[in-house]
């Protein structure tokens, strides 16, 4: 995994820093794995643009996940790894025995060719998938389940991984990519492995335009709107706006949104650092 730093040959290009793609091996999606995506624009159903700051971009097909990783005992082949515009980590495409094709997330140091299966009692492999119960305590894992066959919802973006801390009777204890520290069923899956992808975070896009390309519309500052339109806005000349808040008036920084009555707090051992 690598970046490169572009020359500065137009003004976009001066600070662009690009994913190098040393582990895609495709540019040919799986055409049996693709669906069609659908873009709202951020209008409603009567066409009134009800989220701000989304519109446009190029044009996207999903790529289907196997979340769940759910054929048991059936090793998979890994024919290529590829790039998905829907999300930061890459995607790899499995040909299972029994003839059946599915994408998963790429972990880190997944290769093509390399046999990975899912299920009890197999090998903490990277890309292997394990019941928490199985998996050694203190590895890297990403791709979690939060409620038992409800498929990986937890460490799925690019880069991102948590680690098998404990286990007491039937519930174990995973540290977060957030720092937080829960309590998760032991008959949960998770992947072996953080996630690929991780040079994600070093890329710089280098002009405007390459967010309009991502389907992003240009963001106004709330300091420089009207009173009416933010509580920041307002007040003579370069006015600092008061305190960070969002446009219904709730504190931006550090203040705490989560309900204190809310049911799983009970499984959280550790809140996320602030």
């Amino acid at each position: 995994m690598s970046v490169r730093k572009l020359k500065p040959i137009t003004p976009g290009q001066r600070f662009r820093v690009v994913n190098g793609f040393d582990q895609i091996t495709t540019d040919k999606p799986e055409k049996s794995l693709l669906a069609p995506r659908k873009r709202s624009g951020g209008r409603n159903n009567t066409g009134k643009m009800t989220v701000r700051q989304l519109g446009g971009g190029h044009k996207r097909r999903y790529r289907i996940i196997d979340f769940k990783r759910n054929k048991e005992g059936i090793p998979a082949t890994v024919a290529s790894i590829q790039y998905d515009p829907n999300r930061t980590a890459f995607i790899a495409l499995l040909n299972y025995q029994d003839g059946e094709k599915r994408y998963v997330i790429a972990q880190n140091g997944l290769q093509v060719g390399q046999n990975i299966v899912s299920g009890a009692n197999v090998a903490p492999e990277i890309g292997n998938a394990m019941p928490l119960s199985d998996i050694p305590l203190g590895t890297i894992i990403s791709c979690i389940e939060l409620r038992p066959g409800q498929g990986a919802v937890m460490a799925r973006s690019a880069g991102a991984f948590a680690q098998l801390m404990a286990r007491d009777g039937k519930f174990a204890t995973v540290k977060l990519p957030s720092g937080e520290t829960r309590l998760i069923l032991v008959t949960c899956m998770a992947t072996i492995g953080a996630v690929s992808n991780s040079d994600h975070q070093l890329l710089v896009s280098g002009k405007a335009g390459r967010s309009r390309w991502l389907g992003r519309r240009p963001r106004v500052r709330p300091v420089v709107m009207n009173p009416v339109d933010h509580p920041m806005g307002g007040g003579e000349g370069k006015s600092s706006g008061g305190h960070p808040r969002n446009r219904n008036g709730v504190p931006a920084k550090g203040y705490r949104t989560r309900s204190k009555t809310k049911a799983s707090n009970k499984y959280i051992v550790e809140r996320r650092k602030k």
